[in-house]
């Protein structure tokens, strides 16, 4: 666990000796932690530095997020925009002190992100689409309000994204997350978006998928 960065995390170095390998950075779901996602790992091609990122919310009792989810009687669950922003420019801090510290590639930086983790990657990637080459967004979908002001006006023509969602998701309807492509295409971004027969998670047939979307874009 490193410390004297803008958020913890943990890191698996690739398996093979590269001063200038392609990074995954992965960014998890809320309630949960860096060791979450950190279980694909194993998984992922060798050659790959991959480092999974704290949120910096603490919960209650245990986990942590992006920012705070506030229910209320009468417009039900609203997310706290002005904390994601603040995670947003934390992500994008945190990239900077990776690409000082860690022998990695700094044009070849990758999000892979869960839920929250995936809403903040379009965040940070539509933002600041200088910084990312490709985002693996699960189970999220795009909210404007976190995103720049003129973000229409970003070069995107280096970023790419692959998306998916569970067409039985409870948590973030798939309705939200069908959005995304004709989005995404409207702003000329190269993009696929799948859908697997799971609720709120990655199945089996997801992850073969991204994990071959990857390899290909390395």
């Amino acid at each position: 666990m490193t410390t004297e960065f803008s958020l913890q995390h943990i890191i698996r170095e690739p398996k093979t000796e590269n001063k200038k390998a392609p990074v995954l950075i992965l960014l998890h779901g809320y309630g949960s932690d860096e060791n979450d996602l950190f279980s694909f790992a194993e998984e992922l091609p060798d050659d790959l530095f991959i480092i999974s990122a704290k949120a910096p919310y603490t919960m209650q009792p245990y986990g942590n997020a992006w920012y705070a989810i506030h229910w209320d009687n009468n417009d039900g669950k609203f997310s706290d925009d002005l904390q994601a922003i603040t995670s947003r420019d934390t992500i994008r801090d945190f990239i900077d002190e990776v690409i000082e510290k860690y022998p990695i590639d700094p044009n070849n930086i990758n999000l892979l992100g869960f839920s929250q983790g995936s809403i903040l990657s379009y965040a940070v990637a539509l933002s600041y689409p200088e910084k990312i080459k490709s985002v693996i967004a699960l189970s999220g979908y795009v909210n404007k309000g976190i995103i720049t002001k003129d973000f229409e006006n970003n070069d995107f023509s280096n970023l790419k994204f692959y998306c998916s969602h569970g067409s039985a998701d409870q948590v973030i309807p798939v309705d939200w997350a069908r959005k995304t492509k004709p989005f995404l295409d409207e702003l000329g971004i190269e993009n696929s978006y799948s859908e697997f027969p799971v609720g709120h998670g990655v199945a089996p047939q997801n992850f073969f998928e991204l994990k071959d979307w990857l390899v290909k874009r390395l």
